[in-house]
């Protein structure tokens, strides 16, 4: 064992400690039983030795530790993530890596995501060593009402402290197969719910404000509007935005009525700020569209996001057809040479 990990290790077991020993529980088994009899609001502390991978109803597990920790109160608990169960699948296969990584894909991760194919997974495995990514991991324990005091990788595992915030995320279902909804601001304001396929990982949303915090948004190049560096993104998920095909869902707002082919970007909630308020009160008297004029005008800030914006509506008011027509011309252009990807 190394002298970081030694020292990672011992950060953990100081931290445990300085909870009161009547008011700390140290979980051995992913049975839900042994929660179930405690007192909710009880606990200062829940120390879960198995790695979450093992669980088989995360979310169902994780909801009841925050009904039974007090307010405030932390969550220790570790797993293996992709990239680390990658680096040991590596070491174990040697060059036969190539041929088992394809099958495990499709049985560890594929299969568990397809409505009742799934089902007969999970009786097979009983959920064991379950595929997870950092960023849902981290999404879902956020879902679950609770937000990071310290990550740490010892031996291979993720180690994390968590602590509760708020009482869990009441989405009945939350986002979890390859089509994606997001909310976002359509015409006067109104909140418009679009299509897109998944570029994320699973349970990437609950995520946002923590990337936000973290890193904030990309001031440059072709992700203006877009968290920096954010990996959340999957591998598939770069090559789909780099050829604008994750968004292709998207005519079906366009039947819906909700968004144009060509028009201003439907913006989330939060990147509504970053807009002059008298400028904001203009663009939001059209329909937004699929294809967007910063694929036209190539930026490289904020402000030249918003330009090209004010460009476009310019050009709109005085001839609508011809302005469409000659930016739908320019952006498919950018589109095939590569010099834009989807955000």
């Amino acid at each position: 064992m190394n002298q970081n990990t030694l020292q990672n290790q011992l950060s953990l077991l100081e931290f445990q400690s300085n909870a009161k020993t009547d008011q700390v529980i140290e979980i051995y088994s992913t049975d839900i039983e042994e929660l179930t009899r405690v007192q909710d609001n009880n606990l200062d502390l829940v120390y879960i030795r198995p790695k979450i991978n093992d669980f088989r109803r995360i979310n169902q597990y994780f909801i009841t530790v925050n009904q039974k920790l007090k307010n405030k109160g932390y969550l220790v608990c570790q797993c293996e993530t992709l990239t680390q169960r990658n680096n040991r699948l590596k070491i174990k296969y040697g060059k036969f890596y190539v041929v088992y990584k394809p099958l495990d894909f499709v049985y560890k991760r594929v299969i568990p995501k397809l409505t009742g194919i799934k089902k007969i997974y999970f009786e097979i495995s009983d959920g064991k060593n379950r595929v997870l990514s950092k960023a849902e991991v981290l999404g879902r324990l956020y879902y679950c009402g609770f937000e990071l005091v310290k990550m740490d990788e010892i031996d291979n595992r993720l180690h994390l402290i968590m602590k509760k915030t708020k009482p869990p995320c009441n989405d009945p279902q939350p986002s979890y197969g390859p089509l994606f909804k997001m909310k976002r601001v359509g015409k006067d304001g109104n909140i418009i719910h679009t299509f897109k396929f998944r570029t994320m990982h699973p349970y990437s949303e609950y995520l946002r404000d923590y990337m936000l915090q973290q890193n904030g948004y990309s001031l440059t190049g072709d992700g203006i509007g877009k968290i920096d560096n954010d990996f959340r993104v999957t591998e598939w998920g770069k090559f789909l935005r780099k050829n604008w095909l994750d968004e292709l869902p998207q005519f079906i707002n366009i039947f819906r009525g909700e968004l144009k082919l060509v028009g201003v970007r439907p913006i989330s909630s939060s990147f509504v700020k970053e807009y002059p308020e008298d400028f904001l009160k203009d663009r939001l008297q059209y329909k937004p569209g699929l294809f967007p004029p910063y694929a036209a005008h190539i930026h490289k800030s904020v402000a030249e996001y918003i330009e090209s914006e004010k460009k476009y509506l310019a050009a709109y008011k005085k001839s609508p057809i011809v302005t469409d027509i000659k930016y739908f011309l320019w952006i498919v252009f950018n589109i095939l040479s590569h010099k834009i990807r989807s955000q």
